[in-house]
């Protein structure tokens, strides 16, 4: 990851700087500008797959989420993010979310029903800072898809192995449950999922 601006900047200052139309992708880390890296092809078709069957899930169970193509969501004053796929509550952005409908921003951890990072070069963010900073948002759900295996042996295991960590909170505290091979991932939000860890690695392999 890359530096995109040296001075430390708040959330509207970074969304008053991102460049429209940009071919890159920029996130907020503790009020310093980032490059985030271009996601490889098997990366999209990891994302993409589960992106398609929580989609079809939505519709299967008449849930009233929805997934937006784009977002940032603003757990505090000097950070912002854009996950890989992000699932939001209807009715809470609706009345509570004064600046999706201008901006595609959140601001409220209640609004976000599941967060999906796909792990990549970067994972450090994803099992560090993102970890710490959606559970303190309030985040009921949260992903980390490490189909290369690429996070640390403390995260994934010794020797390291494929793995789809799921934190959900509980009285404000993410409780982790781990899926891998032909372990059907377990999702709070989406009880009735009958996907496999091994569907979603094979998407990237």
């Amino acid at each position: 990851m890359t530096q995109a601006l040296s001075k430390t900047v708040t959330f509207d200052e970074f969304i008053e700087w991102y460049p429209e139309n940009s071919e890159h992708k920029y996130e907020l880390h503790d009020g310093v500008i980032v490059e985030v890296p271009k996601p490889t092809g098997p990366h999209s078709e990891v994302a993409g797959l589960l992106n398609g069957e929580l989609f079809i899930e939505i519709r299967r169970s008449s849930l009233p989420y929805f997934i937006p193509k784009e977002c940032v969501i603003k757990p505090r004053d000097n950070g912002g993010y854009e996950p890989d796929i992000i699932v939001l509550d209807k009715q809470q952005v609706g009345n509570h979310e004064s600046r999706w409908k201008k901006e595609s921003i959140i601001t409220r951890g209640d609004s976000i029903r599941l967060i999906v990072e796909v792990v990549s070069t970067n994972w450090e963010d994803d099992y560090a800072l993102k970890l710490e900073e959606y559970e303190s948002f309030g985040i009921c759900e949260y992903w980390i898809v490490d189909y290369l295996a690429l996070g640390g042996r403390r995260f994934i295991g010794n020797p390291k192995q494929k793995t789809i960590s799921v934190y959900s909170l509980v009285e404000g505290i993410y409780q982790l449950n781990q899926f891998r091979g032909d372990d059907r991932i377990v999702s709070p939000t989406f009880p009735g999922l009958t996907l496999t860890a091994r569907q979603v690695f094979d998407a990237g392999s």
